[in-house]
C-alpha cells in the first residue's frame, strides 16, 4: 500500500509543487490528493519551460494519468475551483479526471466578506490572512454550521444551513462592523448554480482512496501551507486554520495512519514566510533583499513579498519530529551561490541560555535570537548539476551539514525551478 505524504517543513512556499511533480513523473502515481486548506495555497511548477500555478487543485493535476482528488479536509470555493480549472483548460491541460469529496466544506462568498472585515477590524493585531474566507469556513465547520459540497444538491437543506450560518454572521456584520446583512436567498442561488457542474466530480473520496491503496496503487498526498502554520503545532495565532502536518493527512483524507509509507518534508535552503508572526532568522539587511530578489520570493497566491532569512535547523528538527519525516527534499540550493559565507541557525539564545529545540511558549519564541554556524559558499552556478557528485565541494558540505542537523536524510535537492533541475542525494 504505497502512500506518500509531501508537506512543507517551514512556513510554506518551500516548493512542494516541484517535489510533488517530481515524484509523480519519476514513479507512476495513480492519485494525487489535497487534504487540507483552500485556495490560499500556492504551488508553482515549471514544465518544459512553462510556469503553472495551482491553488486549490493538487499540483498533480499536471501529471498525465494521475487522478486528482480534493479530499474531505479541504475547504472549497466553487468559484475559485472552476476559475482555476478553466485557466488550465485554456492552456491545454487535461482536467477531466478530478474527484471532490462530498464531505468537503464550502467556502461561500460571506466567508470571504467576514475574513476581510475582521482582519481590518484587528488593525495592528492582524493575523495576515489571505482574505479568502478560509478561517471563517473552518470556524463554521467546527461550530457545526458549515455547508458541505453534498448540501449543494439539496436546496432545502442548503437553505437551512445558510440561514443557520448567517444568523450570527449578520448580527456581527451589522452591529459590530457596520456592514449590510447578507441575504440568504442570494447565497443559496449562487451556490446552487455550481451544483450541476460539480455533480460528476463528487464522490466518497475516503472510499476511493482506501480501495486504491488496497489494490496496491500509489497515492500521493500533497500538503498545503506547512508545519509552522499548523493550527496546533505552528506559531499560533499566526497560523492557518487547519492541520497541514502529517497527522492531518489521515483526518483530511479519511485514511488510517498505518497506510502511510513515506513522509517527505520539503524545505528551502534558506527560510521564508508570508504574513505576520515570529521569524527568528529574518533578515532586514541587504542579504534579505538579495535572497528575496534572487529567489523570486513573491507569494504565488497572495502576491505579497516573502520575508527572508537563513536556514533554521531548529525549525527543521521540529518539523522532522512532529511529522515523523522519513526524508527531506531541499529546494533552491542554487540561490545561495552568490554568498561567500552562508550562516545556518543551529540553535537559539533565549534570556542568555542556548536552546537547541523549539521553545515551548510563544513568548520564548518571540524572544529567540539565532545562534549561527557559518559555511563556505561555492560561488558558482549549480543549476546544470544533475548528480550530487557534480555539485561543488562546498555545496556538498552544506547539504551534508543540513542533513546531519535537521533530523532526517535529504532525499533530493532542487537546483533550479525546472522539473529536471534536481539532484538525487539518497535514491
Amino acid at each position: 500500500m504505497p502512500a506518500v505524504v509531501v508537506l512543507g517543513a517551514q512556513w510554506g512556499d518551500e516548493g512542494k509543487g516541484k517535489a510533488t511533480d517530481l515524484l509523480a513523473t519519476t514513479d507512476p502515481i495513480d492519485y494525487v490528493v489535497r487534504t487540507s486548506g483552500g485556495h490560499n495555497a500556492g504551488h508553482t511548477i515549471v514544465v518544459n519551460g512553462e510556469k503553472y500555478a495551482t491553488h486549490l487543485l493538487p499540483s498533480g493535476i499536471l501529471t498525465p494519468g494521475a487522478t486528482s482528488v480534493i479530499a474531505n479536509g479541504v475547504v472549497v470555493s466553487p468559484e475559485a475551483l472552476f476559475r482555476e480549472l478553466d485557466g488550465l483548460v485554456a492552456r491545454g491541460v487535461e482536467v477531466a479526471d478530478l474527484k471532490v469529496s462530498a464531505n468537503a466544506h464550502v467556502i461561500a462568498s460571506y466567508h470571504a466578506t467576514i475574513d476581510k472585515v475582521t482582519e481590518r477590524f484587528l488593525g495592528k493585531n492582524q493575523i495576515g490572512t489571505t482574505g479568502r474566507g478560509i478561517g471563517p469556513a473552518y470556524a463554521d465547520k467546527t461550530n457545526r454550521v458549515g455547508v458541505r459540497i453534498a448540501d449543494l444538491f439539496d436546496e432545502k437543506i442548503l437553505t437551512q444551513k445558510v440561514e443557520a450560518a448567517l444568523d450570527v454572521r449578520n448580527h456581527l456584520l451589522t452591529k459590530v462592523y457596520n456592514r449590510r446583512a447578507i441575504e440568504v436567498e442570494a447565497v443559496v442561488e449562487e451556490l446552487t448554480s455550481y451544483a450541476e457542474r460539480l455533480r460528476p466530480m463528487v464522490c466518497d473520496t475516503s472510499l476511493l482512496l482506501n480501495r486504491a491503496l488496497d489494490a496496491g496503487q500509489t497515492v500521493l498526498f500533497e500538503g498545503a501551507q506547512a508545519t509552522m502554520l499548523d493550527v496546533d503545532h505552528g506559531t499560533y495565532p499566526f497560523v492557518t486554520s487547519s492541520n497541514p502536518v502529517a497527522g492531518g493527512v489521515c483526518v483530511g483524507a479519511g485514511i488510517g495512519p498505518t497506510r502511510i509509507d513515506r513522509v517527505i518534508g520539503v524545505i528551502k535552503a534558506y527560510t521564508t514566510r508570508v504574513g505576520s508572526g515570529p521569524f527568528p532568522t529574518e533578515l532586514f539587511d541587504e542579504d534579505g533583499v538579495q535572497l528575496q530578489q534572487l529567489g523570486g520570493e513573491i507569494g504565488v497566491s497572495t502576491g505579497r513579498t516573502r520575508r527572508c532569512g537563513w536556514y533554521d535547523a531548529v525549525v527543521a528538527r521540529y518539523a522532522s519530529r512532529v511529522n515523523g519525516l522519513t526524508e527531506l527534499f531541499l529546494t533552491k540550493l542554487d540561490i545561495l551561490g552568490a554568498w561567500e559565507r552562508i550562516p545556518v541557525c543551529v540553535a537559539y539564545e533565549i534570556d542568555g541560555q542556548r536552546v537547541d529545540e523549539m521553545p515551548m511558549t510563544q513568548t520564548e519564541f518571540h524572544h529567540a535570537t539565532p545562534v549561527y554556524e557559518y559555511f563556505d559558499g561555492w560561488g558558482s552556478d549549480i543549476s546544470g548539476c544533475r548528480s550530487f557528485e557534480e555539485l561543488p565541494k562546498n555545496a556538498q558540505v552544506y547539504v551534508q551539514a543540513l542533513e546531519e542537523m535537521s533530523g532526517a536524510k535529504i532525499w533530493g535537492v532542487g537546483v533550479g525551478p525546472g522539473r529536471e533541475q534536481t539532484v538525487v542525494v539518497h535514491a
